[in-house]
């Protein structure tokens, strides 16, 4: 009998051990492919989903306990996610999959877990099937109505970067560049220019920024500029010399401005401040009292915010980092990475904020996500998705401010979507026009990196200043249309609030003032672009070369090589071929010149950032024939209009406004 007995625990025990080796077989394969999310490699990615499709029951149950576990459960998710979207654009496996998280639902034990089942049955079905698939869920708020996606353009770029930073060899290096390449957009520019750098790899860096920027004209600006120009000569191999073409005459129309500009330079705190009190505090202040209190908050301030390794650091104590310039509108971009429990955001206009927090963090309702504007009160403040990544990766918000309405973008996925942003200094009021940006300090780490900003013209006209309208100036330009103007209507653009000649679609002829002036002093600021020429048109017709049949004061890039066989009376400020201007005074080519042309008569003075470049009298001038021994037969006529006179190249202005005398 005993012998029975223990033949009975041998068979038993042996059943027990291999159900137990079985069961860790599972968990094994289920964890094996858990990790390979999110992932990093597609095709990678591509085998695990396939593998995935041939689970089991118990590989099935296995993935849906690990949902409950703390540390785990984001792998689990993730896993599950690429599934589902996956599965989302396959009709076939849509709804097998939508039964299979049913099925095993009810077996999850965490709202986590319940959350984010609830999360993907939405992506799987329309709303009247999910409100009944809901029943087998418990009673809770959908905050997600699509989870982030891990093959958002944004998320994969973050991932690239992460690679480059461990990338070992060339084959890597050019690997990465590639499919960074695939990815249209300013993020996937920012990527590869910094691998302009890198003498493995620059030349091919170089031809991605390039085909990047050809292709996007919101890439510009400073940052744009610098990484093209250093790109230009690196320019080699197939279809180079016609690249290179394409990219001088980018260069040549690109703005200086109006494009991104970084305000993080990766080695120092240049451009940033200490916070001192908020923006209502800040305007009951002298300006003694707030220098005095900016200086001892940023000697305080030291220590809290560091770079280190090339990001901006906050250490967990202290107050927020304020930028030194305050803005308007903008576009904004900025990477961020918290710890567990971490809490931040971005300050607009000085006001929080777009929000930034660990989701797991149930007990303050951190299951919404990041990016929603958490201190709104009337208006939405959760964001319409869940978009985070997990805890310790690098996460991307893209935010557009226009007026009082924010827009953000987290990882690629819109998390907020134009949504009035309160006044949380005095809810009677709307927002502040103009502020810092912030990052706030909320008592626990985060790091920053990649912050890029371009100010935004405002959709509102641009007034004159008190002081011009007592003297007696009227705006020629309010920053929004030609209304004033006539003549070449479209060969001059309005763009970001300034006139710009248009070259590829006319842009040589003549715009003019509709009404006409004769005694006046006209104001305006110019911006040349690389040997730019072009003209003020002054008591000119409508009809005929205005140099001649009216005057022209020159308006021309007198510095560049081209030009160095320059008759004087063509320098810029000159009365063309009539009296020449003093050269030497117009600012470096990008920079905006400041311009006042005064005529009284036969007297005629040109100022050109604050110095008289001209003051004489064209009738006395010319009494003995003109410099350049042509007929000027409006010379003298007594009235006309203001005019552009375009040559063909790119020149840009803005603020015109004149006072008749």
């Amino acid at each position: 009998m005993k012998h029975y007995f223990l033949l009975f625990h041998i068979v038993i025990g042996s059943i027990f051990l291999a159900d137990n080796a079985a069961a860790q077989k599972t968990n094994d394969n289920v964890m094996e492919t858990v990790r390979l999310f999110p992932y990093q490699h597609r095709a990678d990615a591509d085998a695990a989903l396939t593998k995935m499709d041939g689970w089991n029951k118990s590989e099935w149950k296995s993935l849906f306990r690990l949902l409950d576990n703390d540390s785990l459960k984001v792998g689990a998710a993730d896993a599950l996610s690429a599934y589902v979207n996956a599965a989302a654009l396959d009709a076939a496996k849509k709804g097998h999959t939508a039964d299979l998280i049913k099925k095993y639902a009810g077996g999850v034990k965490t709202d986590y877990a319940r959350l984010f089942m609830q999360s993907q049955l939405n992506l799987l079905s329309n709303q009247a099937a999910v409100d009944r698939q809901n029943e087998h869920l418990p009673s809770l708020p959908v905050y997600s109505p699509a989870p982030a996606s891990p093959l958002t353009g944004e998320r994969q770029l973050l991932l690239l970067e992460d690679e480059m930073g461990l990338a070992k060899n060339l084959i890597e290096k050019k690997r990465i560049l590639a499919k960074a390449a695939a990815i249209p957009g300013f993020s996937s520019f920012i990527l590869v220019s910094k691998s302009l750098k890198d003498a493995e790899v620059n030349k091919e860096a170089a031809l991605i920024v390039t085909r990047l920027a050809l292709a996007d004209q919101t890439i510009k600006g400073p940052v744009a500029r610098e990484a093209l120009e250093t790109a230009l000569p690196l320019l080699k191999g197939e279809d180079s010399s016609f690249l290179a073409a394409k990219l001088n005459a980018l260069l040549e129309k690109m703005p200086y401005d109006h494009g991104f500009v970084s305000l993080f330079n990766g080695t120092d705190l240049k451009g940033w401040k200490a916070l001192v009190g908020n923006p209502v505090t800040r305007l009951k202040m002298s300006d003694t009292e707030l220098a005095t209190a900016q200086k001892a908050a940023n000697e305080k301030m030291k220590g809290d915010w560091v770079v280190k390794d090339g990001l901006l650091v906050f250490t967990g104590h202290g107050e927020n980092l304020a930028t030194e310039k305050k803005y308007r509108d903008i576009e904004m971009y900025v990477d961020w990475k918290i710890t567990e429990k971490g809490d931040a955001g971005i300050y607009l206009r000085g006001s929080p904020q777009v929000q930034i927090w660990d989701t797991s963090r149930r007990e303050v309702g951190a299951q919404v996500g990041s990016g929603g504007l958490y201190n709104n009160q009337k208006n939405e403040s959760n964001p319409l998705a869940v978009a985070d990544n997990k805890i310790g990766e690098w996460n991307r918000f893209h935010i557009i401010m226009k007026g009082e309405k924010v827009t953000v973008w987290l990882n690629g996925i819109l998390v907020t979507n134009n949504i009035t942003l309160e006044n949380y200094w005095d809810r009677s009021i709307p927002i502040f026009p103009e502020e810092q940006i912030e990052l706030q300090a909320h008592g626990t780490y985060v790091a920053y990196r990649n912050i890029y900003l371009r100010e935004l013209h405002p959709d509102e006209p641009v007034v004159l200043s008190e002081a011009e309208k007592k003297e007696g100036f009227v705006s020629l330009f309010d920053g929004l249309d030609l209304s004033q103007w006539t003549g070449n209507m479209t060969g001059y653009l309005v763009k970001d609030g300034v006139v710009e000649v248009a070259p590829e679609i006319g842009g040589g002829g003549n715009l003019y003032t509709k009404e006409e002036f004769s005694n006046f002093i006209y104001r305006f600021e110019f911006q040349l672009t690389p040997g730019a020429n072009n003209g003020i048109g002054i008591r000119a017709p409508l009809e005929g070369d205005a140099a001649y049949v009216g005057m022209e004061i020159q308006v021309l890039d007198n510095e560049a090589p081209k030009y160095k066989d320059l008759h004087v009376y063509q320098y810029h400020g000159s009365v063309y071929g009539v009296i020449p201007a003093k050269r030497g005074y117009l600012l470096p080519t990008g920079q905006w010149n400041k311009e006042e042309i005064i005529a009284r008569g036969n007297k005629i003075k040109v100022i050109l950032n604050g110095t008289v470049i001209l003051d004489g009298d064209i009738k006395e001038a010319s009494k003995n024939g003109t410099m350049d021994h042509k007929e000027h037969p409006g010379l003298l006529r007594p009235t006309g209009h203001l005019g552009f006179l375009g040559h063909g190249d790119v020149v840009r202005f803005r603020n015109m406004r004149v006072k008749r005398l």
